[in-house]
């Protein structure tokens, strides 16, 4: 497994600074992406860090940790920092990469592509091929709002409060491909999917599919696409190891014939947006009966649901104390919230905490 995050480039007052190029070219970064690497994302605001894929979650937790020390390193090169937010919570104009394709999308999108200043954390998990990874993405739906609550982190936008705990997954719904997906049943119907939705013109190519969970077109991967960029580093070790708990046993799932579940895209729809309004503040929709349930509760059904895999793993325990530590503190959403009420409505003060957090 591996982990993608893209974090957002703030200056001294906490807005933010369009020096991603800058940064790479002063850090010596290629910017052609790939594992362990420093690139840049849509937006100036942004640098994007890859871990190398791991078989042990402490070496993966280690992997993060570095890689956002090594984004800061880059950052501190132009006078920047970088902060684990999915949104900035200061009013901000982005600027697009100066690169043919993102140039295209913007004028091809629009308002939704000149405000995509997100930050999100993606988690690819091996799969033998396509049959097993199509096998997995109709069977994993369920339980993907789950994640997204978890890591919700993107309360404020442009300057106040959303009232969701994950705005992002607000500003992302934009996209015409985003969202849950149906259940495909093979490789051939997912590809024809994919290629039906190029063949419209509405999107660029097939890298703009922004399923919640799509095969990758890089690696042999199902990648899980909902989170947003954790705040805490220990919260995205967390949600890798239940992606790779949820794809493992889905896989096994498949493979003693047990049938995939019917998946309602209108649900799921629906059961992820309130994920993103309450985060783990409120209730969220079982995945096991479709009916509001308190968020421990459902977080709890997910651990559950993917126990034996964790068990085979060696990652119950490791998720047991990462879990405490999540509840004990609080998500990105609810402390950033924390911080904005304890220093009188300061959000500089709060991107400020958000950095020094990110680096913990």
């Amino acid at each position: 497994m591996g982990v993608e995050e893209e974090f957002l480039l703030v200056g001294e007052d906490g807005r933010p600074v369009a020096k991603a190029a800058e940064a790479l070219a002063a850090s010596g970064s290629s910017d052609e992406g790939g594992t362990g690497s420093l690139e840049s994302e849509f937006m100036e605001e942004q640098i994007e860090t890859a871990t190398h894929p791991q078989s042990e979650l402490e070496a993966l937790a280690k992997e993060i940790r570095t890689g956002r020390g090594r984004a800061q390193q880059a950052a501190d090169r132009v006078g920047a920092h970088v902060a684990a937010l999915s949104t900035s919570p200061l009013p901000f104009e982005g600027t697009t990469v100066s690169s043919l394709r993102y140039l295209e999308a913007r004028t091809a999108f629009g308002l939704t592509a000149r405000e995509q200043l997100t930050c999100g954390c993606h988690v690819h998990v091996a799969v033998a091929d396509d049959t097993e990874g199509v096998a997995v993405l109709d069977r994993i739906g369920p339980w993907l709002a789950t994640l997204l609550a978890l890591t919700t982190n993107s309360p404020y936008w442009q300057g106040i409060d959303s009232s969701y705990a994950s705005f992002r997954s607000q500003v992302w719904s934009r996209w015409p491909t985003s969202g849950p997906a149906r259940a495909f049943g093979s490789p051939e119907a997912y590809h024809d999917a994919v290629d039906a939705l190029v063949a419209t013109g509405t999107i660029l190519d097939q890298n703009m599919v922004y399923f919640d969970a799509r095969l990758s077109a890089r690696y042999p991967t199902v990648e899980i696409r909902i989170a947003d960029v954790c705040l805490h580093p220990d919260t995205a070790t967390l949600v890798a190891a239940l992606a790779r708990g949820l794809v493992e046993t889905a896989a096994r799932e498949a493979a003693v014939g047990l049938p995939a579940p019917e998946l309602r895209t209108e649900l799921l729809r629906t059961a992820s947006w309130r994920a993103g309004r309450s985060g783990l503040a409120g209730d969220l929709v079982s995945p096991t009966t479709w009916r509001p349930a308190p968020a421990h509760d459902v977080v709890g059904q997910l651990v559950t649901h993917v126990r034996e895999a964790l068990v085979d793993s060696g990652d119950l325990d490791a998720v047991t104390e990462l879990l405490g530590r999540l509840w004990s503190r609080g998500n990105g959403a609810a402390r950033q919230r924390e911080w904005y009420a304890e220093t009188g409505g300061d959000l500089s003060a709060v991107v400020r905490h958000a950095v020094e957090v990110t680096h913990s």
